[in-house]
């Protein structure tokens, strides 16, 4: 499993960094002190500082040669000098941290919690909260006027040691991030077929039959998948049809009651039901054979050629184009007639966008840079694309002083995106739109589905915050979740396909005990009560 990789991966790694701490190869591969003081933009003689970073597959190899960078290098005259990394980054990462051989800073930096605290204890980073404070105005601005973001940011100790990432896309439950994985039917096969649309799970079974049977593409051959998913797919999985069943499930398999208790949701009575009616599905052949083992682009390629009855994914035109073929899936009524949406623990943040080094000796000059990634305009530019490329398709047009998002012509955004954007630490606030940008095309019609589709039946108040725990704590779930998580899939895949969950459903429970799932609900409960408590 990639959660087992990635955690091994770490645990060893962390061992050669801590190692590697006080070597004197930092010496030699962060810049020189410039001496700089009472820094402004532009520079009167350029300088460069030594970064390392990740980026998309379609992005450049050097960052650049993105329009955005290049505008930085002029607006700043401050040159950065980049190691970046299409693939593997986290392995190649931690091995340059291991070595010694410490940049000035990490850009995307891609840290879970556990690397930030191991990184901060073992002397790699700094903590940041005085540069804030001193040269960092525009972030500054923004956690005094939203301490939220302050509380998330800041580690158990009192620290900051990471720049964030933040999108707001929507408030609370009409958050863009409220759901992820929406279902998608084809509707020209219902036509074709003069189905109507499927409200309850009875009524989508008869309608995958159809979709199996009746050849609704016409070609002559039993060719048509009528569901799929990729398995612990994230965004591809089947989990939003677990809501029609009970409490549903989603990725953190967590949802928070609306007293405030925390819940785990892949132990509870309608998850068992809903695996034995995907059972139900896979001995009619309903659900493709390759969607426990396919990945992203197998599942892309299948959808690029309308194969699919039913399928799951953020946005259908990276799956099967912008076009009419295919609608959301209403919420549908399980077996208790009940119909309900069960929440995403997704917020537009992330706390590990940047990092500096203790190698830094320019740390003014690089907080000023940083903190120039938090201006608007440029925060904007940062998370979608840009404006004024001659050499590729762009995002915007800039039109008094304000970014208007561009008709796309049927481009995926998120291909454009990853050419264009620098992503790194950002913030847009939903008070941008309508005066710093307008709002993507693609989230605001995918806005406008949630909320004529889901929002009426999502009925949990909160989310789970992203609770930044103590190292023992997020070192403890990572060691529980590795092992249960590989488990739960294993045997939601087992039920599917073999059936037996009956049977075999006690000795299930049993097992997720041993593994610790009465800790981990602990170690969830009291963060979760912590965090509301700090926000109070």
């Amino acid at each position: 499993m990639k959660i087992k990789k990635s955690i091994i991966t770490t645990m060893l790694l962390s061992v050669l960094v801590l190692s590697a701490c006080g070597k004197s190869t930092k010496e030699e591969t962060a810049s020189p002190d410039y001496e700089l003081t009472k820094v402004t933009f532009p520079l009167a003689e350029k300088v460069s500082l030594k970064m390392i970073s990740q980026s998309g597959a379609l992005a450049p190899n050097d960052p650049n040669e993105k329009l955005i960078f290049q505008r930085l290098e002029k607006e700043t005259n401050l040159h950065i000098d980049w190691t970046n990394y299409n693939a593997d980054f986290a392995e190649k990462r931690n091995l340059d941290i291991a070595s010694g051989e410490l940049p000035d800073a990490i850009f995307n930096a891609g840290a879970g919690d556990y690397d930030l605290l191991n990184w901060a204890e073992s002397g790699v980073i700094i903590p940041l909260e005085s540069l804030i404070e001193d040269y960092m105005p525009n972030l500054k601005k923004l956690f005094d006027e939203y301490p939220y973001y302050r509380q998330l940011s800041t580690a158990p100790d009192g620290h900051i040691y990471s720049f964030p990432w933040i999108e707001e896309l929507g408030e609370g439950k009409e958050s863009i991030h409220t759901v992820n994985d929406m279902a998608w039917i084809n509707v020209e096969w219902l036509a074709k077929l003069g189905l109507e649309m499927p409200q309850t799970t009875d009524e989508l079974m008869a309608v995958l039959e159809a979709f199996k049977k009746d050849d609704p593409n016409g070609n002559g051959e039993a060719d048509e998948i009528p569901l799929t998913f990729i398995n612990d797919g994230g965004n591809e999985d089947l989990k939003f049809l677990f809501g029609a069943f009970g409490e549903g499930d989603n990725d953190d398999h967590l949802v928070v009651e609306n007293d405030g208790q925390v819940q785990f949701t892949a132990d509870k009575a309608g998850y068992k039901e809903a695996i034995s009616y995907f059972n139900q599905l896979y001995d009619k052949g309903l659900i493709d054979s390759e969607a426990f083992e396919q990945d992203w682009n197998t599942y892309v390629a299948k959808g690029k050629e309308q194969k699919y009855g039913v399928y799951f994914t953020w946005d259908k035109t990276n799956i099967t184009g912008d076009n009419d073929n295919y609608e959301v899936l209403p919420v549908l009524a399980g077996p208790s007639g009940k119909k309900h949406v069960t929440r995403t623990n997704g917020i537009g943040f992330s706390r590990d966008r940047f990092v500096i080094t203790s190698s830094n000796k320019n740390l003014e000059l690089t907080a000023k840079w940083v903190d120039k990634m938090y201006e608007p305009l440029q925060s904007v530019q940062n998370n979608w694309g840009t404006y004024g490329d001659d050499s590729q398709q762009n995002i915007f047009e800039l039109k008094d002083n304000m970014l208007v998002h561009l008709d796309l012509a049927g481009t995926a955004p998120g291909e454009l995106r990853q050419k264009t954007e620098t992503a790194g630490p950002l913030a847009v606030l939903n008070s941008y739109y309508g005066t710093v940008t307008t709002m993507p095309d693609d989230a605001k019609w995918r806005l406008e589905l949630m909320h004529d589709n889901y929002l009426p039946y999502i009925n949990n108040e909160h989310n789970y915050p992203k609770v930044f725990l103590e190292k023992a704590e997020t070192d403890r779930l990572a060691k529980i979740e590795t092992d249960m998580w590989d488990y739960i899939y294993r045997k939601r895949a087992e039920w599917i396909t073999n059936g037996k969950i009956d049977k075999e459903w006690d000795d299930y429970l049993q097992e997720l005990e041993r593994f610790g799932l009465a800790e981990w609900l602990k170690i969830k409960q009291d963060g979760y009560d912590s965090f509301v408590k700090g926000t109070e």
